[in-house]
């Protein structure tokens, strides 16, 4: 979203954040290395652009070869510190995605949280005697300094359109890409033309050491509630509440459309910590629909609205997974990263 009017105050914000990236590459601000392999997956703008799903896919990937964990800052809990999330944990200790994280993968890898990344890597890399870490959403986060950073950009509003906040998206300058190893350009459409892919690598204009990746969401072909499964072809015969507290609904709405035409859709800001006025509103738009109906919702929304004793039985989920083109390369790229560090 453009808003040329604030166009002034980006001039101002940008030498801020040039300033401050200044200060780190020139050794000025403090950046800790680890001799632990560590990869950041971050963005330049605010908003959805693909994190959740690739750092899902690569903590799931590398706990097959390596002892992995995954540090995030919790975002949107009402906890402080540092904690590691468990069969005890709920979104309000530890926040939505590793809450989604662990409700999916339980303990297949270890899923920590700390609003200080520094302390908070060291803790958890030494308490779980880990291999490798995954840092979620720690790009502009630059007091660790990560061996291996992949920049994940969204198709439909790629940071080469962009520009900053609070004129657009950007949390930092479009030079911030360098600082990249892997540029993934997520959520593209099903049938990614060679073309459209060369147009994108052009704009982008990797250097030699960087790499650009496509990726794409893919649905499951169920949605989940409490002990129920629902095939996807069988939501024509629903009416739906769709929920959404994530930050670009719009992939989802588009698949959903294939599925059913009979949507009312309830959209909340991202990360929304559900309160009892808007089960309430929820409640009463669920009433309004015909004798055949469910709430369906983002995996990521469902670890919060399922524990509403009202939603329990009626809410579903549908889960999603990164596809990635070139997904042998890609991993291999990942595997020779944390083998020689």
């Amino acid at each position: 979203m453009k808003r040329w009017y604030l166009y002034p105050f980006s001039l101002g914000y940008h030498l801020i954040t040039a300033i401050r990236n200044r200060m780190y590459d020139w050794g000025i601000f403090k950046s800790t290395k680890f001799t632990t392999p560590i990869i950041n997956v971050g963005n330049l703008s605010v908003g959805g652009s693909g994190k959740s799903p690739m750092v899902m896919y690569l903590a799931c990937f590398l706990s097959k070869h390596y002892r992995t964990g995954v540090l995030s800052r919790g975002y949107g809990r009402l906890t402080k510190g540092y904690m590691i999330t468990n069969y005890d944990s709920n979104y309000k200790m530890v926040g939505d995605e590793a809450m989604q994280l662990f409700e999916r993968f339980k303990n297949r890898f270890v899923i920590a949280v700390s609003e200080d990344r520094v302390p908070g890597a060291h803790k958890v890399i030494n308490d779980m005697d880990l291999n490798a870490l995954v840092l979620d959403d720690a790009m502009q986060h630059r007091k660790i300094k990560a061996g291996f950073t992949i920049l994940m950009t969204d198709y439909n509003n790629p940071y080469f359109k962009d520009h900053l906040l609070p004129a657009g998206d950007l949390r930092e300058s479009r030079a911030g890409a360098k600082r990249a190893n892997i540029i993934m350009v997520s959520k593209c459409p099903d049938e990614l033309t060679e073309e459209s892919k060369q147009y994108y690598i052009s704009r982008i204009r990797p250097s030699a050491n960087q790499k650009v990746f496509f990726s794409s969401i893919n649905y499951d072909e169920n949605v989940y509630g409490r002990d129920k499964i629902l095939p996807d072809n069988n939501l024509n015969y629903y009416d739906i509440l769709l929920i959404t507290g994530i930050a670009n609904p719009k992939p989802l709405l588009q698949h959903l459309a294939k599925f059913s035409k009979r949507v009312k859709h309830l959209k909340f800001r991202d990360h929304h910590n559900f309160s009892e006025d808007d089960i309430k509103k929820i409640t009463a738009e669920y009433k309004k629909l015909g004798e055949y109906k469910l709430i369906l919702t983002t995996e990521k929304d469902y670890v919060r609205l399922k524990t509403f004793d009202y939603l329990r039985d009626i809410v579903y989920y549908w889960p999603i997974n990164v596809v990635i083109d070139k997904k042998e390369e890609f991993n291999e790229i990942i595997l020779d990263y944390v083998k020689n560090n």
